[in-house]
């Protein structure tokens, strides 16, 4: 159900904020082929004030994507290649001996940006992985006892191969629950297979980030995002919320349920997705659209499902079915 087209008098003015997604969306869809979803995940992520967890096999985009849309907001970017040899200091910086000044200094790393793509986050271990806990919950560094804050906005947009993959790990429960979204990226279809081989062929070696216009800025973007938080969710929503999180931590095919912290997301979600669509209030479709990006990775199914073949999708879906959908 689209609502993008409705108009509504609102309370909060959010028709710049809605035109503004449509430039984004319409940037990226020159270069990037399909994807509408994916795309459409990143910029909630970004006015939600969210990480996201970027999950596929290697080659279908993933990486181009982050980057593109870093390239349509005006800010700092940086990129992290993950490998196992990756150590804490790396991401962080170092203190440096000043020969001149007979004193330290610190070199700030690649984590103090505006905008880091990780790439293939599981593959660092987990002493790496422990250092960006702090950066991604608290906005903030500490290296040798002085804490060191990071700028806005402040987004981590990790990529991660599928766990059979060769030389991957599985990150800690802790870690992804620092992540807004993981959202699963899949193949294109053959039409869109098609399109991505004309594209390039017609691009004649010319790079696809070169392509890409700035479209907003760390000053907007923050007004954008006191707009969400203005933005209207009558109690029986709230409701809707709350049951169906609670209902993930007693379902049979879970063997771990959702933490209220996956409630807060869905919430900030469905105020970014009714924002998005032009309404200063959240409907339920806004809550539906949160949920699976929001649980993909922060419920485990029970091993006998597993071995059956579900997927944390299908339970999601089993129970949004069940629980009453507010009028």
């Amino acid at each position: 159900m689209e609502n993008n087209d409705l108009n509504f008098d609102n309370r909060v003015p959010l028709e710049e904020l809605r035109e503004t997604v449509k430039q984004i969306k319409k940037e990226l869809s020159t270069i990037i082929v399909g994807q509408k979803d994916f795309i459409e995940l990143l910029i909630i992520s970004i006015l939600a004030d969210g990480h996201a967890l970027i999950e596929g096999v290697p080659g279908i985009a993933k990486t181009v994507t982050a980057k593109l849309f870093a390239k349509t907001l005006k800010t700092e970017f940086s990129r992290i290649q993950f490998t196992p040899d990756l150590m804490p200091s790396d991401i962080l910086g170092t203190s440096v001996f000043n020969t001149k000044t007979t004193e330290f200094e610190f070199k700030k790393g690649p984590i103090f940006s505006n905008i880091i793509l990780i790439d293939e986050i599981n593959r660092a271990p987990a002493k790496t992985q422990a250092a960006l806990f702090e950066t991604m919950e608290e906005r903030q560094a500490t290296v040798d006892g002085t804490t060191y804050k990071m700028g806005q906005p402040f987004m981590v947009l990790a990529t991660q191969n599928p766990i059979e993959q060769e030389g991957t790990y599985a990150l800690p429960e802790a870690q992804l629950d620092r992540f807004l979204f993981k959202i699963k990226v899949d193949y294109p279809s053959v039409e869109e297979e098609v399109v991505i081989l004309q594209n390039h062929h017609e691009r004649k070696g010319e790079k696809p980030q070169d392509q890409i216009k700035a479209v907003l800025t760390p000053k907007k973007l923050l007004e954008f995002k006191k707009n969400i938080h203005e933005v209207v969710v009558e109690q029986k929503i709230l409701d809707y919320i709350a049951n169906i999180i609670i209902q993930t931590r007693n379902h049979p095919h879970l063997y771990l349920g959702a933490s209220p912290r996956a409630s807060i997301a869905t919430l900030t979600s469905a105020k970014a997705f009714a924002a998005i669509s032009g309404r200063d209030f959240v409907i339920p479709e806004d809550v539906k659209k949160a949920l699976v990006p929001v649980l993909n990775h922060r419920v485990i199914l029970t091993p006998e499902r597993e071995m059956e073949g579900m997927t944390t999708e299908n339970v999601v879906s089993m129970i949004m079915e069940s629980v009453e959908i507010p009028r």
